[in-house]
C-alpha cells in the first residue's frame, strides 16, 4: 500500500547545468517539515520527438533562459498539486500531463514537469519510509541491481570542439564485479588516458561530459587511444572484461538519403554497416548507441539484420524514453536495447512504463544522463530501483558527473549484497 504524499508548499528556481546553462530546480516542503528538492538535466544532442523543454528565447541567457517554466511552477503546477492527499506517483503525474494538454509538455514545459515528478518520486519514497531506489524497485516491480557504469572518457559530436563525428566512447567494467571495483576501474583507466593524451597532443581540453577531446577525427584513432590506456591502467580489454562502448549519435553526422559522412568519407547504409562490423571485429565493443538517424529505418533494420547478437544495439533518438516507440521499434527489429532519460518523456511514471515495455519485450535498458546535468543523482536510484543493469554518466570526473557515480557506491555500501552487473 503507497503512503500518500501531500505538498505543503512547491516552488521553483534557475539553477546553472554542467554547460552553464540555465535549468530549473524544483523545491517543496512536506507537511512534516521534510524538504525536497529535484534538478533536471538537458540534452545539446536530443531526438526529434523528446518532450519540449521550456525556454524563454529573449536576450538572457542567448534564449536559454527559463523563467517563464519557473513561474509556471508558482502559478500553475503549485495550486494544482499542493494541499491535496496524493495516492500514488501515476496520479500525480496524470495531474501534471492534464494540466499541460499538449501531449508533449509544451505548455508547461517538460523541464519543470520532470523536475516536479522527480521531486515527487522523492516524496513517496519519504512517506513510504524508503530510499529512493527501494520505493522506485516497489513501484516498477523490479529486483534491484547496481549497473555496469558506462564512462564517457573520449567525447566527440555535439558534446566537443574537435572534428570526431562519433560522440561517445566509453568504457564499461563489464567484470568488474562491485561498484566500488567499477568506480576504481573507471577512474584508474581515466587516469592512465588523461596520461596518455597529454602525451601525445601536450594538453588534454574536455568535453561537455567530461571526457577528453583530443584533436582527432578518425573513430579507430579514438578507439586505439581507449584501448591503450585500458592496458595501462593494468586491466584486460575485452567484451567481458573492461569492454568499450560507442555512441555515435548518427543523428549528427547523417546527410540525408541513407548517406553519412565520417571523416571525410561518404558512406551509404551499407557502407556504414560495414564500417560498424569492421570496429566490432577489430576493438572489444559491447554496445553501439544511435548507429543510424532516428529518421533512417532501413540503416537500423540494415545494421540489426548484420550486427544483432554481436554487440547490444541501443536506440536513443529513435525512442527518446517513449513507450509506444519502444514497442513499434521491437516490432520492427530496429534493436535490443533503448536508452532512458526521463526528461524525454515528461514524467517519472512514464520513465518506469518505458523500463517495463522495454523488459517485457525481453529489450535491455541503459539509464543515461544529459550533457547538460546537475548536482542531482535521481537517475543512479532509478538504475538501481529498475534493476537496468547499465548506466552512463559521463566521465569518471567533474562534481555532476561523479554525483551519479558516488550515489551508487553508496547504495552498495548501505545495501551489502545487490547483484552487480548487466542482466
Amino acid at each position: 500500500m503507497n503512503a500518500p504524499l501531500r505538498l505543503a508548499d512547491l516552488t521553483a528556481r534557475t539553477i546553472l547545468d554542467s554547460r552553464g546553462y540555465p535549468t530549473l530546480e524544483a523545491r517543496a516542503r512536506l507537511a512534516d517539515g521534510t524538504m525536497l528538492r529535484a534538478a533536471v538535466p538537458a540534452g545539446a544532442s536530443t531526438g526529434a520527438h523528446e518532450a519540449v523543454e521550456l525556454r524563454d528565447h529573449d536576450e538572457a541567457y542567448s534564449g536559454r533562459g527559463v523563467r517563464a517554466a519557473v513561474a509556471g511552477v508558482h502559478e500553475r503546477i503549485a495550486p494544482l498539486l499542493t494541499g491535496h492527499d496524493w495516492p500514488d506517483l501515476a496520479s500525480l503525474d496524470r495531474a501534471l500531463a492534464q494540466a499541460d494538454g499538449t501531449g508533449d509538455y509544451s505548455r508547461l514545459g517538460a523541464n519543470a514537469v520532470v523536475a516536479v515528478s522527480m521531486l515527487a518520486a522523492r516524496g513517496f519514497a519519504h512517506a513510504a519510509g524508503l530510499s529512493l531506489h527501494e520505493w522506485i524497485a516497489r513501484a516498477s516491480g523490479a529486483r534491484e541491481r547496481l549497473p555496469v557504469p558506462h564512462f564517457n572518457v573520449l567525447n566527440g559530436g555535439a558534446h566537443a570542439a574537435n572534428d570526431l563525428e562519433f560522440q561517445e566512447f566509453m568504457i564499461a567494467p563489464v567484470a568488474a564485479g562491485s561498484e566500488e571495483n567499477a568506480v576504481r576501474i573507471g577512474a584508474e583507466v581515466y587516469h592512465a588516458l588523461a596520461a596518455l593524451v597529454r602525451r601525445r597532443f601536450g594538453s588534454a581540453g574536455l568535453g561537455d561530459e567530461g571526457g577528453f577531446a583530443p584533436p582527432v577525427s578518425d573513430p579507430r584513432a579514438a578507439l586505439d587511444l581507449l584501448v591503450e590506456a585500458i592496458t595501462d591502467a593494468g586491466y584486460p580489454p575485452g567484451v567481458g572484461q573492461v569492454a568499450i562502448a560507442l555512441d555515435p549519435a548518427a543523428n549528427s553526422f547523417h546527410l540525408g538519403d541513407g548517406r553519412y559522412r565520417i571523416n571525410g568519407i561518404e558512406l551509404d547504409r551499407t557502407g556504414l554497416v560495414d564500417y560498424y562490423l569492421g570496429l566490432l571485429e577489430d576493438y572489444p565493443i559491447r554496445s553501439l548507441e544511435d548507429g543510424f538517424a532516428e529518421d533512417d529505418p532501413g540503416g537500423w533494420i540494415a545494421l540489426a539484420g548484420a550486427a544483432g547478437g554481436r554487440v547490444q544495439l541501443v536506440g536513443d533518438d529513435l525512442y527518446v524514453t517513449d513507450p509506444a516507440r519502444i514497442r513499434a521499434g521491437f516490432e520492427a527489429g530496429y534493436s535490443d536495447a533503448a536508452l532512458i532519460k526521463p526528461n524525454q518523456i515528461g514524467t517519472v511514471s512514464q520513465t518506469l512504463e518505458a523500463i517495463r515495455t522495454a523488459h517485457e519485450l525481453g529489450m535491455a535498458c541503459m539509464i543515461s544522463h544529459r550533457s547538460g546535468e546537475t548536482w542531482d543523482p535521481f537517475i543512479a536510484d532509478l538504475a538501481v530501483g529498475t534493476g537496468a543493469g547499465q548506466l552512463k554518466s559521463g566521465a569518471p570526473a567533474r562534481g555532476e558527473r561523479v554525483a551519479k557515480y558516488n550515489r551508487l557506491t553508496e547504495i552498495e555500501l548501505d545495501h551489502p549484497g545487490l547483484p552487480y552487473g548487466v542482466q
